[in-house]
């Protein structure tokens, strides 16, 4: 339980409107402000063990403040699934 506790907090105040679905751009998925990179293109930097900082050096338009919105959509998007 003590392991769930900081990833709450650090999603807690995460900005959602971050993340937009627009007809047409990437197939529909979520992306970050409208750019072209999905939430789930910046989860599986990160599981392929990329740090925040690298993807950042890779997509200087990124913010580190879309960071805490990806993390809380795909922390979002799994208790929805679960939940059906």
């Amino acid at each position: 339980m003590a392991g769930i506790i900081p990833f709450m907090a650090a999603t807690e105040g995460a900005d959602l409107s971050r993340i937009k679905t627009i007809p047409g751009l990437r197939s529909g998925q979520p992306c970050i402000r409208g750019l072209r990179v999905t939430v789930w293109d910046v989860l599986d930097m990160l599981a392929g063990g990329m740090t925040e900082d690298e993807i950042l050096d890779d997509y200087p338009y990124l913010e580190k403040a879309d960071f805490p919105a990806v993390y809380a959509y795909a922390s979002q998007v799994g208790r929805e699934r679960v939940s059906r």
